[in-house]
């Protein structure tokens, strides 16, 4: 991390020094009242390791660190879980490797890294042990096995590759090998369809669930893409979305949502049912501006994309 960097980072430490408690109604699925704790804040507005320009989504390693993409600086930066600078692959240019504008990251059962480029509709395989380019699969398109603008996805425990596509209205499914499998969904507002979807996450048993970001709702899938049941619609009350980004599920299968319209973050039952809400616009501790991803690390913290702030936020959520 530059010096630049340590300077921010102590800035915010002594900001948390006591940490914030926002508003928490319920914890791990729970009634009983706990509140939502900030815990780290790391990054800034920059091009150096360590900076960020356009925070999109997250992966979580079998060592429990963080990687990240960056759509601006076209690279996936890889964080220890207290958000200390380990390394950083990809980039610009014209090598193999190389990216334009990466999204979605997801890491398949041998441990290695699959990122989609956005920009090119190329999802690009990297090795567990060095972040070296071993595969590039799909491409920029509306047939099968193609896929436009793709988001953030997901590896199911069945082994395939989820993957939400913005510019199709759909979801394509990959091997780890890179191999089309299927794809669901299509364009509209209906039941099992789409308005631009943003993120697909599992639960443990293996339900798939879709921000259906303008359509203001989540869905939720079987692994063959069979609609289950959806909740949420447009507005600004608990239960309610506007532009639903980044979801999380943890290890009691709740599930949080990141809203862009709403610049907050709503948990959520394993059944859809609302649990508690924080966050608002702002640049201070605990507030959000184009809120993207999300993930769960290995020590169950919440990490946050606060895009437009350049940085990650981390809280406890018990």
């Amino acid at each position: 991390m530059s010096l630049t960097g340590r300077s921010y980072l102590s800035k915010r430490l002594i900001q948390l020094a006591v940490l914030v408690s926002l508003l928490g109604l319920g914890s791990s699925c729970s009634e009983n009242p706990s509140p939502v704790e900030i815990v780290k804040v790391f990054g800034l507005l920059g091009e150096e390791p360590g900076q960020f320009k356009y925070v999109e989504d997250f992966a979580v390693d079998r060592h429990g660190q963080i990687l990240i993409t960056d759509a601006l600086k076209s690279t996936v930066q890889v964080f220890s879980s207290e958000g200390v600078f380990l390394n950083e692959f990809a980039g610009k240019g014209k090598d193999a490797g190389s990216l334009i504008k990466p999204e979605g990251i997801a890491i398949d059962q041998q441990g290695n890294i699959h990122v989609a480029d956005y920009r090119s509709g190329y999802i690009k395989k990297y090795s567990a042990l060095d972040y070296q380019h071993l595969l590039t699969y799909s491409g920029y398109g509306s047939e099968p096995g193609k896929t436009r603008q793709s988001e953030f996805m997901t590896f199911h425990p069945n082994g395939l590759l989820y993957v939400p596509e913005a510019g199709n209205d759909r979801v394509s499914v990959f091997s780890a090998q890179g191999e089309f499998k299927f794809s669901f969904g299509r364009s509209g507002s209906g039941p099992g369809q789409f308005n631009q979807p943003e993120s697909i996450k599992h639960n443990s048993v293996g339900e798939l669930f879709v921000s259906d970001l303008n359509n203001h709702r989540i869905q939720v899938f079987d692994e063959t893409g069979k609609f289950l049941r959806s909740w949420g619609g447009e507005g600004d009350q608990a239960g309610q979305f506007r532009k639903p980004s980044g979801l999380a599920i943890d290890k009691n299968d709740c599930i949080y949502v990141a809203e862009i319209g709403n610049s907050r973050i709503q948990k959520f039952s394993p059944q859809g049912e609302f649990q508690y809400m924080f966050g608002s616009i702002g640049q201070g501790i605990g507030e959000f501006a184009n809120i993207h991803g999300l993930v769960i690390g290995k020590n169950g913290d919440l990490y946050v994309a606060d895009t437009g702030n350049h940085r990650i936020q981390v809280f406890r959520v018990k």
